[in-house]
């Protein structure tokens, strides 16, 4: 079998069944956190609008609500394009994850894939969440184009990090990773406008904490599998 056609095989068995997994656990964890803030989210639509404004208002919500488009219904519809988008999302993240660990000499076992998924964890997961946490529906946000371009960032410049910690062990090479690592906290994340949200301060702790568990767990299976497929298909050959 080529060395494409073994990247494409193993990210998509990895990813698939990866993707799977963490399907499963958002749907005990992070789901009933994530309905309960939007009935915060409800209620605070709901609230009347001040006197004197109340046809403005409500002519306003009901524009917001018009440009709000489709989302698929609560219940089997729901869960399985959540279902979808971890399984494409995980096939997406393993093919990344396995092309790369080819330019390094490719996985040679599970064990060693695990250490790669927590390399992916630390980029994609941790790292983000330290200046920006998972928020659940009705938190303020800032600007999205500017969360995705300083999100994007603090990943690649993680990854590079972690690969020179890894990979080059020197000096200057350590406090260049660590310089990398260190700087998208440095320059700071995008703030929202206001910080108001209905949103109690425990709940929102216990969906950062579901999804960097479930996040975990799904990368941790991602370079487990990679890397136990991956072993398979060598010793195959």
């Amino acid at each position: 079998m080529s060395l494409f056609r073994t990247i494409v095989f193993v990210a998509a068995v990895a990813g698939g069944l990866a993707g799977l997994a963490l399907t499963a656990i958002q749907h005990i964890s992070a789901v009933p956190l994530i309905l309960k803030a939007e009935t915060y989210e409800k209620a605070k639509e709901a609230q009347a609008p001040a006197p004197g404004a109340g046809a403005t208002q409500n002519h306003d919500a009901t524009a917001a609500h018009d440009d709000e488009g489709w989302s698929p219904a609560d219940g089997i519809e729901r869960i399985a394009f959540s279902t979808l988008a971890n399984v494409v999302g995980g096939i997406g993240l393993a093919l990344l994850l396995v092309a790369l660990s080819e330019i390094a000499g490719g996985i040679t076992n599970w064990r060693q894939g695990i250490f790669w998924g927590l390399g992916g964890f630390a980029a994609f997961t941790l790292a983000p969440s330290l200046s920006m946490p998972p928020e659940l529906p009705a938190m303020p946000t800032a600007d999205l184009m500017a969360r995705q371009i300083w999100w994007i960032a603090t990943v690649a410049l993680t990854a590079g990090g972690l690969a020179l910690l890894v990979f080059r062990r020197t000096l200057w090479t350590a406090v260049l990773a660590i310089a990398l690592i260190v700087a998208p906290h440095v320059v700071g994340v995008p703030k929202p406008e206001s910080f108001e949200t209905p949103i109690p301060h425990d709940l929102a702790q216990s969906f950062v904490v579901s999804v960097v568990i479930s996040s975990l767990v799904f990368w941790v299976l991602l370079g487990g599998f990679s890397g136990y497929v991956r072993s398979r298909l060598t010793a195959a050959h």
